[in-house]
């Protein structure tokens, strides 16, 4: 067992809108990274897949706000420390962000360089521009981005190099654990494909140490990351390998992610698609059972009373549902035969 890179234990975080009313988006989630490994977070929109990339950070802005829990990383805990701390000490040393809105995080008046310049002296006023550049400029054909890219202006970059530029960016002080939320949205293939292989170059390179990737895209997780954890209304509700995950997957709404998307692996590209019915409970008065017994098609009496906590099965894998794994595994068969 290698070490724990990144320790989450039963975090909880909310929203407060307006009129005062509380959205636990993210509500006890527990979650452990090892080096070398990266965990993948999956979900339909609205599941907590954001706010906990934001929570993680222990950087909060209103309307979010941390409610209880531990974020332990490398062996700090940062859940209850100053924010002008963990904005000094924490952030691109030991965690690094790369936002959803990735393609809209660069300066467009300030050359590439530039920006690095300023990450990096917000950490070490010390730092010289020709250390800097040597640091860049290593750093980004290490990864395959020729070192012009420096003097360029985001403006000059397509949206696969500006990408590609914004993750560079983020590990220029090598943190040792990397979120990437949704990285390769609004990409085409190719340069999805590209951005992928830079994460893995980076993990392989050292110049981090674990990774979380998120992505509504469950199938994809494969390709990229070790684990996948799914989320559905701000809980956990199954965590396995990625080939447990994607090939096998045990809660009803896990089933039902993966049957709605289509996807081209051998031995899944002939299944029929299903969607979903309904949507996602109110996260400012959820249903006090499963939270996702409105939409499961197969709902029974308890779940509408009984929120039940993660089923631990052996094999690092765990589900949150109150049919047994076996009846599960009983009722998919059935339905597989049924189908064809």
């Amino acid at each position: 067992m290698g070490k724990v890179m990144l320790d989450v234990r039963e975090l909880t975080t909310k929203y407060i809108t307006r009129f005062g009313e509380d959205v636990y988006a993210v509500d006890h989630v527990s979650l452990a990274i090892e080096e070398g490994r990266s965990l993948g977070v999956a979900g339909e929109s609205g599941c907590g897949k954001s706010t906990l990339a934001l929570s993680l950070m222990g950087y909060y802005f209103p309307p979010l706000y941390y409610t209880s829990g531990d974020i332990i990383i490398d062996d700090n805990n940062i859940s209850g420390m100053d924010p002008d701390e963990v904005r000094k000490s924490i952030l691109g040393r030991e965690i690094a962000y790369i936002p959803q809105a990735a393609l809209n995080a660069l300066n467009p008046t300030q050359k590439i360089i530039h920006f690095i310049e300023d990450v990096v002296r917000a950490h070490d006023p010390t730092a010289t521009k020709q250390e800097i550049y040597d640091m860049a400029k290593g750093l980004f054909e290490s990864l395959g981005l020729p070192a012009e890219v420096l003097q360029k202006y985001a403006v000059e970059l397509s949206g696969g190099m500006k990408q590609r530029t914004v993750i560079a960016i983020s590990v220029i002080l090598k943190p040792q654990v990397l979120i990437a939320d949704e990285p390769s949205s609004a990409l085409d293939v190719t340069s999805q494909k590209m951005v992928i292989k830079m994460l893995r170059n980076l993990m392989d390179n050292g110049y981090i140490k674990a990774m979380i990737f998120i992505t509504h895209e469950l199938p994809l997780l494969y390709n990229v990351t070790d684990d996948i954890m799914v989320m559905y209304a701000g809980q956990i509700v199954e965590k396995a390998g990625a080939h447990d995950a994607v090939f096998d997957p045990l809660h009803p709404y896990s089933k039902g992610l993966m049957g709605s998307i289509i996807v081209p692996e051998e031995g899944l590209r002939d299944v029929k698609l299903a969607a979903i019915p309904g949507v996602p409970p109110n996260l400012k008065n959820p249903p006090s059972g499963c939270r996702f017994a409105a939409r499961c098609k197969y709902v029974r009496p308890e779940c509408r009373v009984y929120s039940v906590p993660l089923r631990e099965i052996g094999n690092g894998r765990s589900y949150r549902c109150v049919i047994s794994e076996e009846e599960l595994r009983d009722i998919y068969a059935r339905e597989a035969q049924e189908n064809g």
